[in-house]
């Protein structure tokens, strides 16, 4: 074991605070990662206030990570020391059962292990998160960061940008399509860079006047405010994929109208409240309505491999360990353009 210190919640209304703690020594097969950035997700808030109503506390959040390798295990051959890497949403899973040797670990029938607020399959307790110095992760949930990429704005990719590559990729969004992203935040904002990145045409659809701009500039090709009903109807029936981003109660139904006979609507955002679904939206034009979680280990290789071709990351904004509590409540507000980013530079030397 060694000493680590992170930033933890130690109860539903406390404030994050440095925390000290043990991590594991390096086994066999991990890879201990000095960690330098960590990006801030909608669901760190979550969890850190109990909103979800499963958090262990301490809790020490974060699963949006890239840092350095700084040791390695005697049988770890993807990785050495110096390496760029990056660590998601699962630091593991059962690897046995048929979604785990699809790679697509994120639907493992026993169930993941959370890279925060999980239960270690090996026994070692409760698992902390990347707001801290360091983390030690098996090598089979590493992802290699490419060097192409600053790896500050590339770390949210472990998490929006993964949420958002998965279903773009599985339901095979490219050229000849038109493609709805519905929500301009952290997820939304990924959404469209990678659509339009595959070669979609891609329709940008937003409640707020002032982010039309900054849609066309991310890559959307039209901007289409959803509170006015005549630009909506203008829509009707023309989309052949809509990826839903939006966290807040909506009408799902305003967009399942948009969607050409035998379309696919998929939402990744995930709202507090069930979202009412008219069925008749679906049987008229054969229509789908799915959802879709995160996404495995090599379909985030994939992404970060696509991303490091592309030049794509996400457009953040870098904050101090100790503004924790400032972004929290400025995310709330939807005060961010479109990620926060923890600078571990600044994580105290000691709790």
């Amino acid at each position: 074991m060694f000493s680590c210190v992170g930033y933890a919640a130690t109860a539903a209304d406390a404030s994050l605070r440095p925390f000290a703690f043990d991590r594991r020594d390096t086994g066999p097969d991990d890879v201990r990662i000095d960690i330098l950035y960590c990006g801030v997700c909608h669901s760190d808030l979550h969890q850190a206030r109990n909103e979800w109503h499963n958090t262990i506390y301490p809790c020490v959040p974060g699963h949006e990570i890239v840092g350095r390798v700084a040791e390695t295990g005697t049988s770890v051959t993807r990785f050495k020391v110096g390496d760029m890497v990056g660590v998601g949403c699962m630091v593991d899973s059962c690897r046995e059962c048929a979604s785990c040797r699809d790679g697509l670990e994120q639907y493992c029938e026993v169930g993941f292990v959370g890279t925060y607020n999980g239960e270690d399959r090996q026994g070692r307790g409760v698992t902390f998160g990347g707001y801290s110095r360091a983390v030690v992760v098996d090598q089979s949930f590493v992802l290699r960061v490419p060097d192409t990429l600053d790896p500050a704005a590339a770390s949210p990719l472990l998490c929006a940008g993964i949420t958002t590559w998965s279903p773009l990729r599985h339901w095979k969004v490219g050229p000849g399509q038109r493609v709805g992203i519905v929500g301009l935040g952290g997820l939304g904002h990924m959404g469209v860079k990678f659509a339009r990145a595959l070669g979609a045409e891609v329709v940008l659809f937003t409640t707020s006047p002032g982010k039309v701009a900054d849609g066309l500039r991310l890559g959307a090709h039209e901007v289409v405010l959803s509170k006015d009903a005549d630009a909506m109807a203008k829509e009707r029936g023309r989309f052949d994929f809509i990826l839903d981003a939006v966290a807040a109660d909506h009408d799902i139904n305003a967009y399942l109208e948009l969607l050409k006979r035998d379309g696919t609507m998929v939402q990744v955002g995930a709202p507090e409240q069930p979202l009412p679904v008219s069925v008749f939206s679906l049987l008229m034009k054969r229509r789908r309505f799915a959802g879709s979680l995160i996404g495995g280990i090599p379909e985030t290789q994939e992404m970060l491999d696509f991303c490091g071709k592309h030049n794509i990351t996400a457009d953040i904004e870098m904050i101090r360990m100790d503004e924790i509590e400032t972004a929290y409540t400025r995310m709330l507000r939807s005060d961010v353009k479109y990620r926060f980013v923890i600078d571990m530079a600044t994580m105290p030397q000691t709790a």
